[in-house]
């Protein structure tokens, strides 16, 4: 009998886990739960503030409900911001996916010292902030001293409105938000295309396969998911874009450029109506969730045709 309890006197030492040990997957969590505390509790204050009167003119405020969010549904200001959003996300983001996309290929295919150079040449932009970027650039299209109206000058065209034009300030925007962010796709596409597996493409080599069939059918389907990843991002940050358009127009010519994140700003802290202005930013959430939902889903799935395609 002594020696049974012994025996279970040492087992249950052994079975004893220390704290530390015991605490040590708090502790790894814990970072995490404390940066979703913290982006939680403004979230959920916009979202009440959204439903009151706040204004910073005013010392006190009272709860209205729903009625910020049905007047911004009924402002023409709204979808008009709503357009400006989605426009500019649409040609920016298209674009550069289309540049990354094919600088990234040429780089992969060169593969020698230039390429290399040219790696480091291009991934400048991302170093430079786009508030920085947009200031190069208003000073590159100045009508006066400008470098890219000098090179205009040379084929007849003055004076050129860019930026101060209703009709080209859009472009113009376009323009800066490509220059900087294009890298970023390249480098995805990029580290996507170093990836992928050799032995599918000499097969299809062997078998006669066109430079063209091997994009189509083992290339592209194998690079969506390094594809989808980039669209991701440039995509959500092109939804919520700010500095450029703010740095280079104000929102401008006019509201020609009134994003959702350049209204809400206005309204809030302009006009001091920062009840009013929430559910412009709450709106864009919204949409930035549903479209990173999908893009996720899409991921996904390709990433299972691609290991597929591998095996």
């Amino acid at each position: 009998m002594k020696e049974q309890n012994k025996n279970s006197t040492a087992a249950n030492e052994l079975n004893v886990v220390p704290f530390k040990t015991r605490m040590r997957p708090y502790l790894i969590v814990a970072p995490a739960l404390l940066i979703t505390i913290g982006i939680m509790i403004p979230f959920i204050m916009s979202i009440y503030y959204s439903l009151t009167s706040y204004s910073f003119r005013l010392p006190n405020y009272s709860f209205i409900g729903l009625k910020n969010w049905i007047a911004i549904l009924k402002s023409g200001g709204f979808w008009k911001a709503v357009w400006v959003t989605l426009r500019y996300a649409f040609f920016s983001t298209a674009l550069e996916m289309l540049l990354g996309m094919g600088v990234a290929m040429l780089l992969n295919n060169l593969n020698n010292k230039f390429s290399k150079i040219l790696r480091v040449a291009l991934i400048f932009p991302l170093m430079v902030a786009p508030i920085t970027a947009t200031i190069i650039w208003q000073l590159m299209l100045n009508n006066s001293v400008g470098i890219v109206e000098k090179f205009l000058n040379i084929f007849g065209v003055y004076n050129f409105p860019w930026a101060a034009g209703a009709s080209t300030a859009m472009m113009t925007v376009v323009m800066i938000d490509v220059w900087v962010n294009t890298s970023f796709c390249m480098l995805l596409v990029l580290a996507g295309l170093q990836s992928l597996p050799k032995s599918p493409f000499e097969s299809a080599k062997i078998d006669g396969g066109s430079p063209w069939f091997n994009f189509i059918n083992l290339t592209l389907p194998m690079l969506k998911p390094s594809l989808y990843i980039a669209l991701l991002f440039r995509l959500m940050a092109a939804l919520q874009e700010y500095a450029i358009i703010f740095g280079l127009t104000k929102g401008g010519p006019g509201d020609t450029l009134m994003n959702l994140s350049l209204t809400s700003y206005q309204t809030g802290f302009q006009f001091q109506k920062f009840g009013y202005a929430l559910p412009y930013i709450l709106v864009l959430w919204i949409f930035i969730n549903m479209v990173a939902k999908q893009i996720v889903k899409r991921q996904r799935a390709a990433q299972k045709q691609a290991a597929g395609l591998e095996e």
